[in-house]
């Protein structure tokens, strides 16, 4: 007896949270984030865009109004003209046809001949081209067809940089001609997009106060969509971050976008703060430090659309990765409040991300959790944790898990009394061998705190009339060794002694309350 009891004190002990290595605690939150970031995003989150004159349609862009009908040249000719005319002053007509042309080409939807143009020796032409101030059509159509060869691959992109195209596109960003602007800051956004070096590059050659100066109340919407898709990219990648001084002069620019009244600049608004977000705590903390954007992310969770919702679900899910303190942050800006809306969002993904940001919240501590049962959240948890889709069954899995791990006895009895453990209990046969510890951890501690409080009978009937044990014991067989151990400390422990009769150690006779048991 003296030796279950020690045993199960051992094991109580193990299982708290406040037991537990915080950053082994973050460290599983944050799995959570990147196997939400795997996730394939929607067409607006590419990371570079080639243009396509077919589908150019904006309004209010500067550059839909230098949209022709140039005939286009075979590639020979485009060629030869380029070579012909690029120095003759007097030809500049016939230059503008063939570089027209020659981004007409690359305009193609359907297999660009990027290549091609590049090993013709175009490139260095077009950057030349760029310096044309006397000729803004000229520069125009050079920074398009620009533009799409750096919307390519790595190599297709390191072209356009190594021929010198980046200073020149930054000092076009001065242009008085707006489409000239527009296609240079577009081009700009293509080259970051590449990846952090290229991210850097585009920085360090002084091209970040002026695109963000180009933010200003009389900006076309078109031409503002342009700039924002361009400052997120100049926050992208993790590999390394982007340097703190730069998300520095970034946040108060993205708190006025934020408030644009066009879907697509808040949708990359949004997706500028994930990025942000998406790192340690005192990056993280940037964000928090704007009550602005905080509020107005919690806000835009109550709208309708999923390009807008995705993206703010995101930032705010980063932030309660953080600390308690970065966390509490977002609660008092009231973000549970569209979580049952959320949770039974018919895209499948919106559900997933918000279990997942639950799941943070429900790592935090005790208050944090409570803020969960206050919000009126546990009963739809506990329906999608039994009729969601497997991703989202896993995630709201991790908020029962976090609740039984650190969280309150009467916060614990809540969960059991809205009927959790049968669907937790059917995820232990998920082929996710860390989440099956995790389950079988939870499960474990459970018991222990049952046998404590005299409930044991009540909380292992549970376990044995949904089926729960008889999974656990087919966990015996399991051929990772910590499953193994696991599901057999939990039969010998809390099973296997009830059944031998020894039910004074294990408090068995105890009979709960009419109210059901309480672990307080």
């Amino acid at each position: 007896m003296e030796d279950v009891d020690h045993r199960q004190e051992n094991r109580s002990k193990a299982y708290k949270n406040a037991a537990r290595d915080k950053n082994e605690l973050r460290r599983r939150r944050n799995e959570t984030a990147v196997e939400l970031r795997k996730q394939k995003k929607d067409s607006q989150l590419l990371k570079k865009r080639n243009i396509d004159i077919s589908n150019f349609d904006d309004p209010t862009s500067p550059l839909r109004e230098r949209v022709n009908q140039i005939p286009v040249l075979a590639l020979d000719e485009i060629v030869a003209n380029i070579r012909r005319y690029a120095s003759d002053a007097q030809n500049r007509r016939d230059l503008l046809e063939a570089v027209s042309s020659a981004r007409r080409l690359l305009s193609r939807e359907r297999h660009p001949p990027l290549d091609e143009v590049i090993d013709a020796g175009l490139v260095p032409f077009f950057v030349s081209f760029l310096d044309m101030s006397d000729s803004p059509k000229i520069q125009f159509e050079s920074a398009w067809a620009l533009t799409n060869i750096a919307s390519g691959s790595t190599e297709q992109t390191a072209a356009v940089i190594n021929d010198g195209a980046v200073p020149k596109f930054i000092n076009l960003l001065k242009s008085e001609d707006k489409a000239v602007v527009e296609q240079a800051v577009w081009a700009l956004g293509n080259i970051a997009g590449d990846g952090a070096k290229c991210r850097d590059y585009v920085v360090s050659c002084g091209g970040l106060e002026p695109i963000l100066g180009l933010v200003s109340d009389g900006a076309p919407t078109g031409f503002l969509k342009n700039v924002t898709w361009t400052i997120s990219n100049l926050l992208r990648y993790k590999n390394p971050p982007p340097q703190e001084s730069v998300v520095k002069k970034i946040i108060p620019v993205l708190e006025v976008l934020i408030y644009h009244p066009d879907q697509e600049v808040v949708t990359d608004t949004c997706w500028a703060c994930s990025y942000i977000t998406d790192g340690e705590d005192h990056r993280i903390q940037q964000i928090v430090d704007s009550a602005v954007i905080i509020k107005r992310l919690v806000e835009l969770l109550h709208c309708d659309e999923p390009t807008v919702l995705t993206p703010a679900l995101r930032s705010l899910g980063n932030i309660v990765t953080g600390s308690d303190d970065q966390t509490q942050a977002v609660i008092d800006c009231h973000v549970l409040s569209p979580f049952h809306k959320l949770l039974n969002h018919p895209r499948l993904s919106l559900q997933k991300e918000a279990a997942w940001a639950i799941s943070n919240i429900a790592a935090g501590n005790t208050r944090q959790i409570e803020t969960i049962l206050d919000a009126q959240l546990i009963p739809i948890l506990v329906e999608r944790l039994d009729k969601a889709d497997y991703k989202t069954q896993k995630e709201v899995g991790w908020v029962v898990t976090n609740i039984i791990s650190g969280g309150t006895d009467s916060q614990i009895a809540c969960i059991v009394h809205a009927g959790a453990l049968p669907p937790l209990c059917n995820l232990l046969i998920c082929n996710e061998v860390k989440f099956v510890i995790v389950v079988l951890e939870a499960l474990s501690k459970l018991l222990a705190g049952a046998v404590k409080k005299g409930y044991l009978d009540e909380v292992s009937r549970i376990i044995e009339e949904c089926g729960g044990l008889d999974k656990i014991e087919g966990l015996q067989d399991h051929e990772n060794e910590a499953v193994y151990k696991a599901s057999v400390d939990i039969i010998e422990t809390f099973f296997l002694a009830e059944e031998e009769g020894d039910e004074a150690s294990l408090d068995a006779a105890a009979v709960p309350p009419a109210g059901g048991f309480n672990f307080e």
